[in-house]
């Protein structure tokens, strides 16, 4: 079963690549929150996350899902759309089929479009890619607002579309999960919280019992953005004295150091290079 953790800048890349996994999901919502400082709720711009797809996917060899969110138009706009995330080093894509201005899929107030609308979407993104390899994930909120028999019929329409990887977001319960696992055509992704504070609105459970329901895809999309944002709080919280007393705050436990940070950076292969290409008298 394949694990997604929700990545969203160099730092995030390179620790999800540095623990072994072999892919990572480009999450629009971490990217609207760290980029714009705005909530998931149809605020950025496409030209952002291709963007940061070219980026990552320079510094890291694992395959980044990236979020195209409802895919910002019509199915035309879909075909050109996938486009440009091959060009910009994404491995897939995933849509959904929220009306625009679309919603994190936990927040309330979300609405859908047509499922015959989103089945051309569907059908645009897997004519256009010209890698056969790359990934068509479809994506429905219909559980929120249709029920779960709405959504597992949708995701099937989907498949049948040209899908490879199905996400019914939000579902409640373990036994609603189960249910989309043995009703779905497609492979079945989750999307998952971790942790108490990341209680979402889908129940919490465990990789192992999720995997034996027969879902092939656990999504994390707050657990690396969540705890980045703990870790500065923490921070910030041990270094309120200084800003009033004569103290100097020594808590090494709270950062990473230098020396990880040039390793995680990789540093020694722009070292290696410099020594390589650069003139003697210049070393």
């Amino acid at each position: 079963m394949l694990l997604l953790h929700a990545v969203y800048d160099g730092f995030t890349v390179r620790m999800v690549e540095r623990f072994g996994y072999p892919a990572a999901f480009l999450s629009g919502a971490a990217l609207s929150e760290s980029r714009l400082g705005f909530p998931d709720v149809g605020l950025m711009r496409v030209d952002e996350t291709l963007a940061a797809c070219r980026r990552l996917s320079t510094c890291s060899n694992m395959a980044l899902l990236a979020d195209a969110d409802t895919g910002f138009g019509n199915a035309v706009t879909v075909y050109h759309l996938v486009r440009e995330f091959e060009d910009a080093g994404a491995a897939g894509i995933m849509i959904e089929d929220q009306v625009w201005p679309k919603r994190c899929g936990h927040m309330q107030g979300k609405s859908v479009i047509d499922a015959d609308e989103m089945v051309q979407k569907v059908r645009a993104a897997a004519a256009a890619r010209r890698n056969p390899d790359f990934v068509v994930k479809a994506r429905t909120d219909a559980f929120a607002t249709h029920g779960l028999e709405e959504a597992i019929r949708r995701l099937n329409l989907y498949a049948d579309a040209g899908a490879d990887l199905l996400l019914a977001d939000a579902l409640a319960k373990e036994s609603d999960i189960a249910a989309a696992a043995r009703a779905v055509k497609k492979p079945l992704c989750v999307n998952m919280g971790f942790g108490l504070r990341q209680r979402s609105t889908t129940q919490l459970i465990s990789v192992k019992r999720m995997k034996k329901m027969g879902v092939r895809a656990v999504m994390y999309g707050r657990m690396l953005s969540a705890s980045a944002l703990q870790g500065v709080n923490n921070s910030l919280e041990a270094f309120e004295k200084s800003r009033s007393e004569d103290v100097v705050t020594e808590r090494p436990e709270l950062l990473f150091s230098f020396e990880q940070l040039n390793e995680l950076m990789d540093l020694r292969s722009i070292t290696d290079l410099e020594k390589r290409f650069t003139t003697a008298e210049k070393r």
